[in-house]
């Protein structure tokens, strides 16, 4: 049974990257890092099916938590003989991510994952695209497209979604970094089946900042109607594939990004959100 589970899942993420045309292997892709089963199982899959792969990390200096984490992507980067590149909240910002939010949320409600994921978008993009990373994978799995997919849709901005799917597309700048999803398909429970049957080396705790998200809200809620209506999170994306190129229709004609009058990174406006927030946070 283990061998047999082993074997579909790997063709599943096989399949979807055929599929999609995700990468090549002649790309050098940037794989981000966070030391949960996600990610690690993004890394080696690509590394086992012979893609050129480049792990990075950013440590964002929660405590022990990311301590174990760092220690451990390490570990298994040196095993499987992939570099790894480490950002170091405290070298870049000069203060970890619990700072930054803290500083923020006293003049702003904002929540705790949307502060840290402007933030690591911000950073992986600029460092991918420094270490000349053609692609930027990311362990995002099939639990949270179908939470994404929600949580866009009720706050009523199908925009935002342009650049979802196993990969972004309607995007093209230097500056940007395309990011690919290899477990789009697989889900959550899927992932860590893999990745307990490989032993690897990764924490399954969730990140001590998730507390009282609306993230995690509608993850509870959306795995409630998985357990009364199996499938669910399947029909959620890939009903949200179908409707993709009519959105992209009526929200991206000849889309282009611009470039952020304070740190010249890509942005959509003016001032691109990671500056819109340390701007909050020094005010």
């Amino acid at each position: 049974m283990r061998d047999n589970f082993i074997e579909y899942f790997e063709n599943k993420v096989k399949k979807t990257i055929d599929d999609y045309k995700l990468v090549n292997k002649k790309d050098r892709t940037i794989v981000a890092c966070s030391g949960g089963k996600d990610s690690t199982t993004t890394l080696y899959l690509l590394k086992k099916f012979g893609y050129n792969v480049e792990g990075l990390i950013i440590d964002l200096r929660i405590g022990e938590w990311s301590e174990k984490n760092l220690k451990n992507v390490k570990h298994f980067c040196e095993g499987l003989g992939v570099p790894l590149h480490v950002l170091d909240m405290r070298k870049e910002f000069g203060c970890s991510i619990c700072y930054i939010r803290s500083g923020i949320q006293s003049k702003e409600k904002l929540n705790n994952c949307a502060i840290c994921g402007v933030i690591k978008r911000w950073m992986l993009n600029k460092k991918a695209r420094t270490l000349k990373g053609v692609r930027l994978a990311t362990g995002h799995n099939l639990d949270d497209e179908a939470e994404t997919v929600l949580m866009t849709f009720f706050k009523g901005k199908p925009e935002i979604m342009l650049g979802a799917g196993p990969h972004t597309t309607g995007i093209m700048d230097d500056k940007f970094v395309p990011r690919i999803k290899p477990l789009y398909f697989c889900s959550n429970k899927e992932v860590a089946r893999y990745s307990k049957y490989r032993k690897f080396p990764v924490l399954y705790d969730p990140c001590p900042c998730s507390i009282g998200t609306y993230r995690r809200d509608i993850r509870m809620w959306l795995a409630e109607l998985e357990r009364h209506f199996p499938g669910i999170k399947d029909n959620i994306v890939n009903n949200f594939l179908a409707l993709l190129p009519a959105i992209k229709k009526k929200y991206n004609p000849d889309r282009k990004l611009r470039y952020c009058s304070v740190c010249e990174e890509p942005s959509r406006n003016e001032i691109c959100k990671r500056c819109e927030m340390i701007k909050i946070l020094f005010s």
